[in-house]
């Protein structure tokens, strides 16, 4: 009884409405909890031990800004096309967690190459995980490099550029000829189109990262008619490549994925 009197004395002395707007917007943040926002404590914590799942390690710093990147392509996306993806959970996961996944594959320092990066995946991801990368962003969509330009100036992130330019014409540049270490793409459909559109702008000893969805078995049977039966390598036009096809399940949303690795092999 002596309870009941002390909450019915709080509600006389707040009044009614006072009581109804805070009980409004304590429901409003347990949904915001429920939905998980992006930028959440909740949020980036996913992002941290989804990205351990894989040895991947980020820290708070870097999960804060991996969240002002979501946030920002989530408000260009309002008017520019950048991505059909906008719940909380799956921009972590098909997007964040996706792009660093090749993290462990590419040295620090490396020169690294995002062709068709888009929203910047995966390419500002890994910048902002490997702070010491080189990284370029290419796309062919004017509006796209605007939003990248923009990001990263906001995201404040050094040595990373975006340029409105197709692949194949970037080649023909001098500066960009044989001088990226890794070639990485999630946009591109075609495995065998994609490696001729890098060829041209891969480092001697450098790679091609592909990151493909889980419906690949029929592209790895065609590229495996190109191979040499004895060396087992790939040809690829007038070049020869090693393959290599790792799989994995993406944490959260067991979303199958899969990375393609080619490197140039000479004799």
């Amino acid at each position: 009884m002596h309870n009941l009197s002390v909450t019915i004395d709080l509600i006389i002395d707040l009044g009614w409405d006072t009581i109804w707007n805070l009980l409004v917007c304590w429901l409003i943040n347990r949904a915001k909890e429920a939905r998980m926002e992006i930028g959440s404590e909740k949020w980036k914590r996913l992002i941290i031990d989804g990205a351990g799942h894989f040895g991947v390690h980020i820290n708070r710093d870097q999960a804060q800004q991996l969240a002002l990147h979501a946030a920002l392509m989530l408000k260009w996306n309002r008017t520019t096309n950048l991505t059909a993806i906008t719940d909380s959970m799956e921009v972590a996961v098909k997007h964040f967690l996706d792009s660093i996944i090749t993290g462990p594959l590419i040295s620090p320092g490396t020169a690294v190459l995002d062709i068709g990066s888009g929203a910047g995946f995966p390419g500002i991801p890994l910048k902002i995980v490997i702070p010491s990368l080189q990284v370029t962003l290419i796309d062919a969509s004017r509006k796209k490099i605007s939003f990248l330009k923009h990001a990263i100036r906001t995201l404040n992130l050094e040595n990373i550029e975006a340029r409105h330019i197709r692949a194949e014409d970037f080649a023909k540049k001098p500066a960009a000829a044989n001088c990226f270490d890794v070639i990485t793409s999630r946009a591109l459909s075609s495995i065998k189109d994609f490696v001729l559109m890098a060829a041209p702008l891969l480092a001697k000893d450098g790679a091609i990262i592909a990151l493909k969805g889980p419906d690949l078995q029929q592209e790895i049977e065609d590229l495996q008619l190109q191979t040499d039966a004895h060396t087992g390598l790939l040809r690829i036009g007038d070049v020869q490549y090693s393959l290599k096809v790792e799989t994995f399940t993406l944490p959260y949303l067991e979303s199958q994925r899969s990375i393609i690795i080619l490197k140039k092999v000479y004799f």
